[in-house]
C-alpha cells in the first residue's frame, strides 16, 4: 500500500515515514463495490481491514449495530480477542481499503506499541458495547 495512503488514517498517525514504510509492507489496498459481504459472524478471523474510503455497516444476528467510514477499521475482536468473527460487515458505498492478513496484523501490533493500543481501545469499546468480554 502506498505510504502517502497510509499517512492519511488516523489509526496510523505519529508513525514516522520510516515506519510507514515498513507498515505498508503489510497493508494490501482493496477496491470493493457497495454491498459485498467482507465478514460473516461465526467464522474464523483471517484478516483486519482499515476503511481510507467509502462505507460499511455491521450487523449482529441480523441487527443493524453501526456504520464505519474512512478512518475507521474492523476485525480486531477475532485476531485479538475471540475465537471467531462477532459481527457480520457490508459495504454500504464502494469502497478503498488497507487488508492485512493475520499474521501481517499481527506483527503490526508486535512492532507498533503506539498503534496496537489505539486498536486495544477501539476493541474494548466496541466489545463492552455488545456485552462481550475484554481479555
Amino acid at each position: 500500500m502506498d505510504v502517502k495512503r497510509l499517512k492519511t488514517v488516523p489509526l496510523f498517525s505519529g508513525l514516522s515515514n520510516r515506519q510507514l514504510e515498513q507498515l505498508a509492507q503489510l497493508v494490501d489496498e482493496v477496491v470493493l463495490p457497495a454491498g459485498k459481504k467482507l465478514l460473516d459472524e461465526g467464522t474464523f478471523a483471517y484478516e483486519f481491514v482499515v476503511i481510507q474510503s467509502g462505507s460499511a455497516a455491521v450487523s449482529i444476528e441480523g441487527v443493524h449495530v453501526n456504520d464505519l467510514g474512512a478512518g475507521d477499521f474492523f476485525g480486531e475482536i477475532a485476531l485479538l480477542a475471540a475465537p471467531r468473527r462477532t459481527s457480520s460487515v457490508e459495504t454500504t458505498s464502494p469502497m478503498r481499503a488497507g487488508v492485512m492478513t493475520a499474521a501481517n496484523f499481527r506483527a503490526m501490533i508486535r512492532e507498533f506499541p503506539h498503534v496496537a493500543e489505539k486498536v486495544r481501545v477501539v476493541m474494548e469499546a466496541r466489545m463492552d458495547r455488545t456485552g462481550q468480554a475484554a481479555p
